[in-house]
């Protein structure tokens, strides 16, 4: 089984990459905003309690979190692995994505972090915004800030996975095809080692 935590600040290309992935290797992708979504709109007991720290202005607690990702992994049992998007943020999510994935008899093959400065990632994210309709896609400052975030918040994950020699670092740059290329190296070098 493959898993894979796709990696990289917003706008580098993790979601075109997660679609290729998923199609070449057969994954499952789980990207925590759509499971919040599905949660909640399909009324669940993890879904009103996510709806209720949100309703409140607050955080919610990973505990719920790990829940949603539960039942995901539980749904497919017969799955090639799967591309986690958007989780772990923090050191904490990844001990619990960790502990989830050794109950089920698998673990995170690799973290794979897609690099792009952060000039591009401005201008692509700028670009997108002409079309996105996201009004946080249209305003520069917003952008950074969302990197800065990244940058201090998520990116200790990266050292949390490289410590147990699983994080890898692509060049984000070039076509979409380039950037495949390399991940499916990278990818297929986890059933070598």
């Amino acid at each position: 089984m493959i898993n894979l935590v796709l990696f990289g600040p917003p706008g580098s290309g993790k979601g075109t990459q997660a679609a290729f992935l998923i199609e070449k290797y057969r994954l499952i992708h789980i990207s925590t905003g759509d499971l919040f979504r599905y949660e909640m709109s399909h009324h669940t007991k993890l879904g009103q309690e996510a709806r209720a720290y949100m309703a409140k202005g607050e955080l919610v607690p990973d505990s719920v979190t790990i829940g949603m990702l539960r039942n995901k992994v539980e749904k497919h049992p017969e799955t090639q692995g799967f591309i986690f998007d958007g989780f772990p943020r923090t050191i904490p999510q990844a001990e619990a994505l960790d502990a989830l994935l050794i109950s089920k008899g698998t673990e995170v093959a690799g973290l794979i972090s897609l690099d792009v400065g952060e000039e591009e990632i401005v201008q692509r994210i700028l670009l997108r915004g002409q079309t996105s309709g996201r009004a946080d896609d249209n305003d520069e400052a917003t952008v950074r800030k969302r990197i800065a975030v990244y940058q201090s918040e998520t990116a200790p994950v990266f050292d949390y996975y490289a410590e147990k020699g699983k994080s890898h670092i692509i060049n984000g740059l070039g076509t979409i095809d380039d950037i495949a290329e390399r991940l499916s190296d990278v990818v297929e070098s986890f059933g070598k080692d």
